[in-house]
């Protein structure tokens, strides 16, 4: 081979390649060292930094609120304690209106207690006078009477005893019966009040239905005495009974 042949040696290649093989390695190695690796040590360790970093920065600002007043000037100071003063005393204020506005509603709430109770007696009385309509279960009692036996001491004698068996409230026809109630005979009938009562005698009572029943129908009471004296008697519990007919007061 000539001096001058522009080919070189194929000695020299295979010297450069082995040199580049031998080089791959250790730039692969040096590579690995440089490319960054976290682990979790390192992530949690950095997560700790930040925590601290961020308490820092919370305790140096609490410091610089906690000498604000410790570098404020003495008329500062004073119209802080005063502006403290005023929305303490606005407060107090606001309390004792709570606490008027308390007692209020509680006599009023005592107050309607009271008015609540006198309205259930003033009813009650209302109702045991004969002053008030009336409305509840109670009995409707027919007494027919075709042959005109039955006198005022029979229906005397049925209105007490549906007052015995609890009748709160009484009607015989369209009188409302009372405290003082009275029958008599008279030349066209019988009269309760002053006001005649003509056959049938219907009596509406208000109260415990099967007992008012049971004490009118007992062997040789108001009923056995009423049919003695040629009457026919009827007896029908009802689960409202209305008794409309009022006393004057």
């Amino acid at each position: 081979m000539s001096r001058d042949d522009p080919r070189e040696d194929p000695r020299e290649d295979d010297a450069r390649e082995e040199a580049a093989e031998a080089a791959a390695p250790a730039l692969t190695g040096v590579m690995a060292l440089l490319r960054p690796r976290a682990s979790w040590g390192q992530l949690i360790g950095g997560l700790l930094c930040v925590l601290v970093g961020f308490a820092v920065a919370v305790q140096v600002r609490s410091t610089k609120r906690d000498t604000t007043f410790a570098t404020a000037r003495q008329d500062e100071l004073v119209g802080t304690l005063a502006d403290l003063g005023r929305r303490s005393e606005r407060l107090r204020g606001d309390i004792r209106d709570l606490e008027r506005t308390k007692a209020e509603l509680q006599r009023d709430a005592r107050g309607g207690a009271a008015l609540e109770e006198a309205r259930k007696r003033a009813t009650a009385y209302g109702l045991l006078a004969g002053t008030l309509p009336a409305e509840g279960p109670g009995i409707q009692m027919v007494v027919r009477d075709p042959r005109g036996g039955v006198r005022a001491g029979g229906l005397l004698d049925a209105l007490e005893e549906l007052r015995d068996a609890g009748a709160e409230v009484v009607q015989v026809n369209e009188v409302r019966a009372g405290v003082d109630t009275y029958f008599v005979d008279a030349r066209d009938g019988v009269r309760a009040d002053g006001r005649t009562l003509r056959a049938p005698y219907t009596f509406l009572a208000i109260g415990d239905p099967h007992t008012m029943a049971t004490a009118l129908g007992i062997p040789g009471g108001v009923v056995r005495t009423l049919q003695a004296a040629g009457a026919t008697v009827s007896i029908t519990p009802r689960a409202k009974v209305t008794v409309s007919a009022i006393r004057s007061p």
